[in-house]
């Protein structure tokens, strides 16, 4: 990293969940592929933590294609969480991570409530493993079509369940699309989640005016990008006004002056998600833009910023 002359380099470290990050910089899930993906372009040892694609109980082909469209400051996708499966990730894609000096957190889902465990369940005990990040933007297969996290009770069940399948610090991935996420949150919260992650991508769709037919071969999507920063700002700014755990900023950022939005409000670490299909090396291009922005305003420790928001 580059820095003034003579100038003291601050600290860049949090901790989420007892997982000590050397920055607050990590990847969002779905946008990093496993690690190995990346490790071409930038030194996986510069972020804070490496977040894996969702992991199934099974393999997941996901959805037809087309499953990306650009947006206007964004982009839709419906990937339909294709991944290769726990025991194939655990098999193939954990030795690479292994060999890395940066905490990996393993986002996963489940259908049900029994996948749900059971994943949780087998990634318990593999040391290499920092911690679990749990995406209940789901469908339950069982409850008639219900999204776990937009129903606060459903929400609980679930956390409260990989609770008891896990031990690894539990972060939880809320979705943005209910009316009132503080709820979900809290449910979250008091069920067992270690801290908390928001947002997930909005539901949106887009139409090609000249074939008439939607973009998306699954009609919606996610949308995500600088788009959705705003909502995703305002809604970390709730959810840390809600809960007493850590939360963790993702949405939109692209440049450490994004990043720091969600920092001032009091988000703990952010997440970078499609500005890493811009830009391989976006992560690192924030890491160095808040160091630089804390030596310019005088801020030994990033630690000072977080929460910091005059109201």
């Amino acid at each position: 990293m580059k820095t003034e002359k003579n100038a003291k380099r601050p600290n860049l470290a949090v901790e989420i969940a007892g997982i000590k990050l050397k920055n607050p910089v990590m990847p969002a899930s779905g946008t990093f592929g496993y690690g190995e993906e990346y490790a071409p372009y930038l030194d996986l040892e510069q972020i804070g933590a490496i977040v894996t694609k969702g992991l199934s109980l099974n393999p997941k082909a996901g959805n037809p294609t087309p499953r990306i469209a650009e947006t206007t400051s964004g982009m839709l996708n419906a990937i339909g969480l294709q991944n290769v499966g726990v025991d194939d990730f655990i098999k193939h894609k954990l030795p690479f991570l292994r060999e890395v000096n940066t905490p990996v957190i393993v986002n996963f889902f489940g259908n049900t409530l029994e996948e749900y465990g059971e994943v949780a369940k087998r990634l318990s005990d593999i040391p290499e493993v920092a911690g679990l990040e749990l995406n209940i933007s789901c469908p339950n297969v069982k409850q008639g079509g219900i999204v776990f996290g937009t129903d606060p009770k459903a929400a609980a069940e679930v956390v409260s369940l990989v609770r008891k399948s896990s031990n690894k610090p539990l972060i939880v991935k809320l979705t943005p699309n209910v009316t009132d996420i503080t709820l979900v949150a809290r449910a979250a919260a008091e069920a067992g989640a270690d801290a908390l992650c928001c947002i997930n991508t909005l539901t949106g769709m887009a139409v090609d005016v000249k074939t008439r037919k939607p973009r998306l071969a699954n009609k919606t999507g996610g949308l995500s990008g600088p788009a959705i920063r705003p909502v995703a700002v305002r809604m970390v700014h709730q959810v840390v006004q809600a809960v007493n755990i850590p939360v963790i900023g993702v949405g939109g950022i692209f440049c450490a002056m994004d990043a720091l939005e969600f920092l001032i409000v009091g988000a703990t670490a952010v997440q970078v998600g499609t500005a890493n299909f811009v830009d391989p090396r976006a992560m690192l291009n924030v890491v160095e833009g808040l160091e630089k922005f804390c030596i310019d305003e005088g801020i030994s420790d990033i630690r000072e910023l977080i929460g910091s928001i005059k109201l």
